[in-house]
């Protein structure tokens, strides 16, 4: 049976949207969003303020991203007073895959996601060091 990390990675082809990317490459937001990309993924930023980051498109909300929201496994990387409504908005769209990376997530966070049957994985390391490189990495 699959770990929840390589069901998060299950195809080469899975799109990915990192909320909480940032501009600014010491934060982690941006952190993973370079790692995404530069392991061969299909990354979008997601952050209300700006409209680049990394040369990508942002999109401002997980509502607004290209395509459909339900196609996309989500990364957290947000204060954990704003996780629930990113998770609220998760599923809304239809989004049942989420990775909250470390030190992002919340009772009431978790609680919500378990009760309308979002795939979480929280508690742990990052993607920054258990992520599954794709075999698209660029080396």
């Amino acid at each position: 049976m699959p770990s929840p990390v390589q069901e998060f990675f299950s195809s080469p082809t899975q799109k990915f949207a990192v909320v909480g990317a940032s501009s600014n490459r010491a934060k982690f937001g941006n952190k993973v969003l370079r790692w995404y990309v530069d392991n061969g993924y299909t990354a979008v930023p997601v952050n209300p303020k700006e409209k680049t980051i990394e040369s990508l498109d942002v999109a401002h909300n997980l509502s607004s991203l290209p395509g459909n929201p339900a196609d996309y496994h989500v990364s957290v990387i947000t204060p954990p007073a704003v996780t629930k409504s990113v998770l609220e908005e998760a599923h809304k769209n239809g989004i049942t895959s989420v990775w909250l990376q470390p030190d992002v997530d919340s009772p009431e966070a978790i609680a919500f996601a378990k009760e309308k049957g979002i795939k979480l994985i929280y508690g742990g390391p990052c993607v920054l060091v258990i992520g599954i490189p794709s075999s698209r990495a660029k080396l």
